[in-house]
């Protein structure tokens, strides 16, 4: 690879990650994937966040994380929309809807996200969306308030659903999930979608890849993604150069950024 592989989404700023993380980015660029999307998940962690991104040369975005509802107050709203007009992100996000984890409340996911939507919109910003077990209802607030496209992190659902994301200017996610054998719809998407509708992530530190896995839940990193990277090139007949150039050309489309994205986005004080 000829330039530095974008890991699409990433947690940096996780405290499963506080422990080495000097050293962890080390050996994600020493594996060639030298830039990362971190999307924050609560206004606690929009400081972290930046100072993290700044660090290391990491684009942020800053949203409210529909996992963690319970500690979101319509006070933070007011801090992202400052966040956002202040800190030039590249995404509102982490943000969507959770479906899975039963003890969330829907209506209150509901109203956060629809908010972020409309901040979304008005800030002209795009998106990452967390999609499990939600992709109908998601779609349903992205028609009605229509931001500018963004990434369907981790993506799960079927190809109409797929294509209906991809109609209203979304890239999906492809990460650890895909590199299971038994995860045959996953992979099916992932061979045949266009790859004009496909980004690479790692989820890290969430989401192990199959080469990870066992008890207890293996700890992702960046550092894994080229070998993800490879399971896609597999299913898809590509070289991993070319999967690697065609994803992060996406990430560079849908998140606006330029082209020829320099390998460290702000000044970085490790690894530089």
């Amino acid at each position: 690879m000829t330039a530095a592989l974008i890991d699409s989404h990433c947690h940096l700023d996780a405290p499963e990650l506080a422990g080495d993380l000097e050293q962890l980015v080390a050996r994600s660029r020493a594996v060639g994937v030298g830039r990362w999307v971190v999307p924050a998940v609560s206004a606690a962690t929009f400081a972290g966040t930046r100072d993290m991104a700044r660090r290391f040369g990491a684009w942020p975005a800053y949203g409210l994380h529909p996992l963690y509802e319970a500690e979101h107050r319509a006070e933070h709203l007011d801090e992202l929309a400052r966040w956002l007009r202040d800190e030039s992100p590249v995404a509102v996000g982490e943000i969507g809807l959770d479906g899975f984890v039963a003890t969330l409340d829907m209506q209150r996911q509901i109203d956060f996200f629809e908010v972020q939507l409309k901040l979304a919109r008005d800030f002209d910003l795009p998106v990452i969306v967390h999609i499990r077990r939600s992709q109908d209802l998601v779609l349903k607030y992205l028609r009605k308030w229509r931001v500018q496209g963004g990434i369907a992190h981790a993506f799960n659902g079927s190809r109409q659903q797929a294509d209906e994301f991809v109609r209203l200017g979304f890239v999906l996610g492809f990460g650890g999930a895909m590199t299971y054998s038994g995860s045959q719809r996953i992979r099916r998407l992932a061979a045949e979608l266009p790859m004009e509708a496909i980004v690479l992530e790692t989820d890290a530190p969430d989401i192990a890849p199959a080469w990870l896995a066992g008890p207890p839940p293996a700890r992702n990193e960046p550092a894994e993604l080229p070998r993800i990277a490879a399971v896609l090139a597999e299913l898809r007949g590509m070289t991993l150069a070319e999967v690697a150039a065609a994803s992060n050309a996406n990430v560079a489309r849908v998140l606006r950024l330029p082209q020829d994205v320099p390998d460290c986005p702000h000044t970085c004080d490790a690894g530089s």
